[in-house]
């Protein structure tokens, strides 16, 4: 179904919350604070975020988009898509999980339209097709509307055990032309012979983490599964829009315990349905190995970005600046990734890249902030 088909009462019922406040350390050195992973310009001129903005804007409103994020990662979110206005964008004072992020937008979508219906989507997904994305997310709005909790599902490509999965089971009547299973489970990320086993089986798709929902009804199934979560966003709700409002949130959010959306609520709740996506051409770029599942390699299977490049006898470099006018050169190197910034220099195999992680929790670990 084409987006033409929207309404304008679909129009003024449906949002989209993008989760923007992760740090993005995985694409360390690029990628740190003040300079996260959604800002920066992975694929062509616009920024992760952009790209997110752009994949939905001919389906939902920008005066209905919604941004989760930081404090200080709001002003420079806001510099990129300005057509987003500032009221929009919901502050969280510190990482406290998925799970309180999507209630607080809950609260703050209810607080505007009884009947909001809204999609959870993040600012640094990769997805090819947009115009299947598209019609995927209407579906996935009928669904919800009619009282499902509706999540998208990425048909598995390879045994991943770095992915949670979600097992599907019956087909049931669809309004948007796409299936739509039921859920029989959620299951965490597998060892190499379990995610074997499901990828031949046919019957799972990755968990994408993105959740479709009315508002309402994500916000009864908090207070079923998450009770001490949904009594504190039960006290922010009356100060939404008043001079209270900071306060509040400064005073109940350092005690929220953190937990995800997923393990919280989706796992426990009843009614959920899967929309299986085959050929989304969807990536979430978790690592600098993964954006070789993204960029166009040249005949040598090499990658530049924001670079000017030469490798010589070289195969299956990925080379990155943050100076565009810098040469980066390799000699005699294979499957190898070269990141340069201002303050780090970073080579590292292009198997190894995962151990990132380990750099920034030396750093962290070490007081070198600076680096971070």
């Amino acid at each position: 179904m084409s987006a033409s088909y929207l309404n304008e009462q679909d129009q003024n019922r449906f949002y989209a919350v993008i989760m923007a406040g992760g740090g993005g350390t995985r694409l360390w050195p690029w990628s740190r604070k003040g300079q996260t992973k959604q800002m920066l310009r992975i694929v062509g001129e616009r920024s992760m975020f952009q790209i997110t903005i752009d994949r939905i804007r001919n389906l939902i409103s920008t005066d209905n988009m919604m941004v989760i994020t930081t404090a200080d990662q709001a002003e420079k979110l806001e510099k990129q898509a300005d057509e987003i206005a500032h009221e929009n964008y919901i502050l969280e004072p510190m990482p406290r999980g998925t799970a309180s992020v999507v209630g607080m937008a809950a609260i703050q979508l209810l607080s505007r339209n009884k009947d909001a219906v809204m999609a959870i989507l993040t600012a640094d997904h990769y997805i090819r097709n947009v115009e299947y994305f598209r019609s995927l997310l209407e579906t996935a709005f009928m669904e919800a509307e009619k009282g499902h909790l509706v999540t998208l599902g990425i048909e598995p490509t390879f045994p991943s055990t770095g992915m949670g999965y979600i097992e599907q089971g019956e087909l049931i009547e669809s309004e948007g032309g796409n299936p739509v299973h039921k859920v029989i489970r959620f299951c965490e990320k597998p060892d190499h012979d379990t995610a074997e086993a499901f990828l031949s089986s046919g019957n799972y798709s990755w968990n994408s983490g993105m959740f479709i929902w009315r508002a309402d009804r994500i916000l009864d199934e908090i207070k079923k599964d998450l009770p001490e979560l949904y009594d504190k966003l039960i006290e922010i709700y009356p100060t939404i829009g008043t001079k209270a409002y900071d306060e509040k949130v400064s005073e109940i959010w350092p005690t929220i315990y953190p937990q995800t959306i997923d393990y919280g609520v989706m796992e426990k709740a009843d009614d959920v349905v899967v929309l299986p996506a085959k050929g989304l051409g969807w990536n979430d770029i978790g690592s600098w190995e993964s954006i070789y599942d993204v960029l166009d390699e040249d005949e040598n299977g090499n990658i530049h970005i924001n670079c000017r490049s030469l490798h010589l006898d070289s195969n299956g470099v990925l080379s990155c600046s943050e100076n565009k006018d810098k040469m980066i050169i390799t000699v005699g190197m294979k499957d190898v990734v070269v990141v340069e910034t201002d303050k780090a220099v970073m080579v590292c195999p292009k198997k190894d890249t995962q151990r990132v992680k380990e750099i920034v929790q030396y750093l962290k670990d070490n007081g070198l902030e600076l680096y971070l």
